[in-house]
């Protein structure tokens, strides 16, 4: 397989992720998440869809181009792969937790978890490519802003 074929491989099942955990979003974005008190920083429900699959793209560009190097660095490609696998079903579960059970609470403690396995993601691909790391580094820093939203409609709403 070619460095763009497991490019675009890994980019499809970010983005299908992406859309099996919307399917937990879209109710409760038109029931339950409206009846919620939200800080003044909580962006436009339409803007997520957008950001989300930007990050999906950019996570699938950064494991396709880490797959790409398993002949040079077995080791480190592994173990990155096996961490960007985990933090990609921690990334679904968040859905589930809020959106799917309604729960902020539990959803902000399993976010923290996903929070430190895209650090740990984000060090082992930086061993592989700086690229591949870099690429990581919005999602990062969405799941960061994420963290202080969910912990504010957590406390605006407990």
């Amino acid at each position: 397989m070619n460095k763009i074929t497991k490019i675009l491989t890994v980019v499809v099942t970010c983005l299908c992720v992406g859309y099996f955990s919307s399917l937990f979003t879209k109710e409760s974005i038109e029931v339950w998440y409206p009846t919620l008190t939200k800080p003044s920083f909580n962006p436009p429900n339409w803007l997520f869809a957008p950001v989300w699959s930007v990050l999906y793209v950019l996570m699938g560009i950064a494991a396709g181009l880490i797959w790409d190097k398993m002949d040079l660095d077995r080791i480190n490609t592994r173990k990155g792969l096996q961490f960007f696998v985990i933090q990609l079903a921690l990334n679904f579960l968040w859905s589930y937790l809020f959106f799917g059970l309604h729960n902020p609470l539990l959803a902000l403690i399993e976010l923290a978890l996903l929070w430190l396995m895209i650090f740990e993601t984000y060090i082992v691909f930086k061993r592989v490519s700086k690229l591949a790391a870099g690429l990581l580094l919005p999602y990062l820093a969405w799941v960061t802003f994420a963290g202080i939203l969910n912990a504010a409609i957590f406390w605006l709403n407990r």
